[in-house]
C-alpha cells in the first residue's frame, strides 16, 4: 500500500517538472509561459527557440509520462494502480506544484502514458497525430483528434475499464486545457505548426 502511494505521489512530482520551462531557461530563452501562445508546452519552445529546443521538450515531456508507468509495470501493478499513476503524471503536467499549478495542454506526456501502458497503444495515437499534423499542420487539431480517438485505441489493445476511464478522464481533461484553442480554430485564428513565434 505504501509503495503504491509513493508511486502516484512520485508520478504527479516527476509530471510537475516542467520540461518546457527548464529548456528555455538552460538555453537562454524566454520564459514560454509569457511569449507566444504563453503555454509552457513543446509547440510554443518551438516557434520560441527552434527545433533543436522543441524537440528536448517534447522528448522531456513524453519521459515523464512513460517513467512512472514503466515503473509501475515493473512492480507488476493492476489496472487501478496504472490508471492512478497516469492521471496523476498527467495532472503534475498540468497543474505542476513546482511551477503555481501553471502547466502545460498535457499531449506529449499523455503519449507518454500510452507508451508506457502499452507500446501499441502509443505508436497507434502518436500516428494518429503525425498524420493529422502532416495534413492540417495544426498542432492542437493533432493533438485533439489523437487524444479523442485514444480511448478506443485503449479499448482495443488493453479492455480493462480503470484504463479506459483513465484515458477517457485525461482527454477530457486535455480538450478542456485546449479550450483557447478551439475558440480560435472556430475563428480561424489559429496557429499552424509552420507559423513564427509571434502570435496573438
Amino acid at each position: 500500500m505504501i509503495a503504491d502511494l509513493l508511486l502516484v505521489i512520485g508520478a504527479y512530482l516527476l509530471g510537475s517538472v516542467s520540461s518546457a520551462i527548464i529548456v528555455c531557461r538552460l538555453m537562454g530563452l524566454p520564459d514560454p509561459r509569457t511569449q507566444g501562445s504563453s503555454n509552457p508546452g513543446a509547440t510554443n519552445v518551438l516557434r520560441i527557440g527552434g527545433k533543436r529546443a522543441g524537440a528536448i521538450t517534447l522528448l522531456g515531456d513524453g519521459l515523464k509520462g512513460l517513467i512512472p508507468m514503466l515503473v509501475g509495470q515493473l512492480l507488476d501493478a493492476g489496472p487501478g494502480l496504472l490508471a492512478a499513476t497516469g492521471l496523476a503524471v498527467f495532472l503534475g503536467h498540468l497543474y505542476p506544484v513546482f511551477f503555481g499549478f501553471r502547466g502545460g495542454k498535457g499531449v506529449a506526456t499523455a503519449l507518454g502514458v500510452q507508451f508506457g501502458l502499452y507500446w501499441p497503444i502509443g505508436l497507434t495515437v502518436a500516428a494518429i497525430w503525425l498524420v493529422v499534423a502532416k495534413l492540417l499542420k495544426i498542432s492542437s487539431v493533432s493533438g485533439l483528434v489523437s487524444m479523442a480517438l485514444a480511448p478506443v485505441v485503449v479499448w482495443i489493445f488493453r479492455p480493462e475499464p480503470l484504463l479506459i476511464w483513465m484515458q477517457v478522464l485525461i482527454s477530457l481533461s486535455l480538450f478542456w486545457r485546449h479550450r483557447s484553442n478551439i475558440r480560435n480554430l472556430m475563428s480561424g485564428a489559429e496557429a499552424k505548426l509552420t507559423d513564427p513565434e509571434k502570435r496573438p
